[in-house]
């Protein structure tokens, strides 16, 4: 599947937004101000946004939880409607773009929208691509019992497991080994 520089950064945007929603009541909101947009929004180099307020806030975590039900789709109809609905709810408007020295590649917010509805076109659209691909199933909650953060896996064979191999993963592996050990210990 050819992924696009925009469409690489919208994946990764939109990993990033539903990763900052606490996972369970003892985690902290990664959102929890106006300020923490700021900089969500800046470290994501996301374009064209202007002044931002206490109800844009409010907007992107209501589309933030839109987006985390896509990753918890069960198939691709039900991935497939959710995005629809982010989609139309933002009032897309296909335009092409060269900004900031980036060769043509094409944005998919109206000109003036709000930060959620630039974010639930632009990141709307490319997960729709992984729909339409027939590649539902990389976009993916981490498999580590204590860990739920979403990634899309771009493993050629469709094999990633867990949000970060390092961590997660290795926190696996390395707790089966110390089991396996006791275990044949005694």
């Amino acid at each position: 599947m050819l992924i696009t520089h925009d469409t690489r950064c919208a994946l990764d945007t939109v990993v990033d937004l539903v990763n900052t929603a606490p996972e369970d009541d003892a985690t902290p909101d990664a959102l929890p101000d106006l300020a923490a947009l700021e900089d969500f929004v800046r470290s994501h180099e996301v374009s064209d946004v202007g002044v931002l307020s206490e109800l844009d806030l409010t907007a992107v975590r209501k589309v933030r939880g839109r987006f985390a039900a896509v990753f918890a789709a069960p198939d691709a109809r039900a991935a497939a409607g959710l995005i629809n609905d982010l989609i139309a709810a933002a009032g897309t408007t296909p335009r092409l773009t060269d900004h900031d020295g980036y060769d043509w590649h094409v944005h998919y917010f109206a000109p003036g929208a709000s930060i959620a509805d630039h974010l639930a076109a632009d990141c709307g659209m490319a997960l729709a691509f992984f729909v339409v691909a027939g590649e539902q199933e990389r976009l993916r909650r981490c498999e580590a019992p204590d860990c739920r953060r979403a990634f899309v896996d771009l493993s050629r064979n469709r094999s990633r497991r867990y949000c970060d191999s390092r961590t997660c993963g290795n926190r696996l592996h390395v707790a089966a080994y110390r089991a396996r050990r006791k275990e044949a210990a005694g």
